[in-house]
């Protein structure tokens, strides 16, 4: 059994390869943690490795990945604080286009990888009083064209969160969402190229409904990432999250995620359709004149 440093406190975050995981990672080890962060390929082991990091190698889907996990924090003598779970993916493309296997790819990580690893760790969480930060989005919240997949995943997470908070918060366990909203990284940039593949998997017919639609969407993702936070800063928020002696249920990240929050609950559906179809408008790209 690992007994050294025995006061030090264990932190688990999923998705700690590249971006907000990976800042997170960086920031609770310097704040005096022990990580073991979540990565799904050894070159991401190497490059996440330092003081305060220990990789795994995980793939929340794989119940393999996520036993050793298991008993690797009941093999050590520390106690596990907080479970960041972060791992994701990012698949735009309308309801009707998007291949029932690729819906159920997003759901397996987004939502039920993160289910898999939770049950598997909340014995260790109960026993130590720790709690469990699940990353969500604005998207949560909030449900734009072409992210029905991602964000009713996201929604779900969000459900799942404020249930498992009020089963679990009597015990001792703090059970927290982080809300992001555009953040500089990696993800939007597949984000984009996943949409494009998609895109040009779809019928002629579907292509002439939709096409216009997610390349406006496409532009709306890189414009917003490009004026979002960073993943320091969001990692900040993370921090905040599993540092706080009392923490909030729901953090926002970002002035973006903030006000949407916030029209969210003073406006109506039809409201936003039509601020939502506008902003839309303002990144279609224009015909090329003749």
């Amino acid at each position: 059994m690992t007994t050294s440093s025995e006061n030090q406190k264990l932190i688990v975050v999923t998705g700690a390869s590249t971006g907000m995981g990976a800042s997170a990672a960086r920031g609770l080890a310097r704040q005096g943690f022990h990580v073991l962060a979540g990565v799904r390929r050894v070159r991401d082991a190497d490059a996440i490795r330092s003081a305060g990091i220990e990789p795994v190698i995980l793939d929340i889907t794989e119940p393999a990945h996520v036993a050793a996990l298991t008993a690797r924090i009941a093999d050590d003598a520390r106690r596990l604080h907080a479970l960041v779970n972060n791992a994701g993916i990012q698949v735009n493309a309308p309801v009707e286009a998007l291949p029932m296997a690729e819906w159920r790819q997003v759901f397996e990580v987004n939502l039920f990888g993160h289910i898999a690893v939770t049950q598997a760790l909340l014995p260790a969480l109960l026993r130590s009083g720790g709690r469990v930060i699940n990353i969500s989005s604005i998207g949560g919240r909030f449900a734009m064209a072409t992210y029905g997949a991602y964000a009713g995943a996201k929604f779900a997470l969000e459900a799942v969160s404020d249930s498992l908070r009020r089963e679990v918060e009597p015990l001792g366990v703090h059970v927290v969402v982080v809300e992001p909203g555009g953040i500089r990284t990696e993800m939007a940039t597949r984000g984009i190229e996943t949409a494009n593949r998609l895109a040009a998997g779809m019928t002629p017919e579907q292509d002439a409904r939709y096409g216009g639609l997610i390349r406006a969407n496409n532009r709306l993702m890189a414009s917003g990432t490009s004026s979002g936070l960073t993943a320091d800063a969001a990692a900040r928020v993370i921090t905040k999250a599993v540092t706080a002696r009392r923490p909030r249920t729901r953090y926002t990240a970002g002035r973006d995620a903030a006000l949407i929050v916030r029209l969210g609950r003073v406006l109506s559906d039809r409201t936003l359709d039509r601020i939502l179809a506008a902003n839309l408008r303002r990144h279609t790209p224009k015909p090329a004149a003749a």
